[in-house]
């Protein structure tokens, strides 16, 4: 990842960004990348992997060259991509698993912004799991190989 600073492990970019492109091949295009920050994912996915992928943050400090909204991302945004992915999306949590009635996501929850009582990471992805069932949103929990206990995915497709 070079001159860049980055709190967690850089390799989590990568490691992700291949995921995608191993899952999903060109069944998807276009990749919001909620929250993204300086937009690390969207420039792999983007260069490497020859995804379209923009970062939607309200910070609005993406790297030059990469593509973005400097706005909060809200659940109506969905369907205008093809993939929603947030990479410790913090406050944007909830609107990516909202996204996920809609549209394909994955969701790499960081911090408990999905609950007002405090909740641990392993009672955060049983909430969110729950909110899926709900909403007949089809998941799969998995454990991307990037260090730290924050790498549980929680990869979804929307109802049919």
């Amino acid at each position: 990842m070079g001159r860049h600073r980055f709190h967690g492990d850089p390799e989590r970019f990568d490691v992700l960004a291949a995921f995608i492109a191993e899952r999903y091949g060109h069944e998807v295009t276009y990749i919001a990348d909620v929250a993204g920050g300086q937009g690390m994912l969207a420039r792999v996915l983007s260069r490497r992997w020859r995804y379209t992928a923009e970062v939607i943050d309200p910070r609005g400090h993406t790297l030059r060259g990469i593509g973005g909204r400097a706005e909060p991302f809200d659940a109506a945004m969905a369907p205008y991509y093809d993939l929603i992915v947030g990479l410790h999306p913090d406050e944007a949590t909830r609107a990516v698993a909202e996204a996920a009635c809609v549209r394909r996501a994955i969701l790499v929850p960081c911090c408990n912004f999905w609950a007002a009582e405090k909740l641990g990471q392993e009672a955060l992805l049983q909430a969110i799991e729950a909110f899926y069932r709900e909403r007949r949103v089809s998941y799969e929990r998995m454990v991307l190989p990037f260090k730290g206990p924050k790498n549980i995915a929680l990869v979804s497709e929307p109802p049919r």
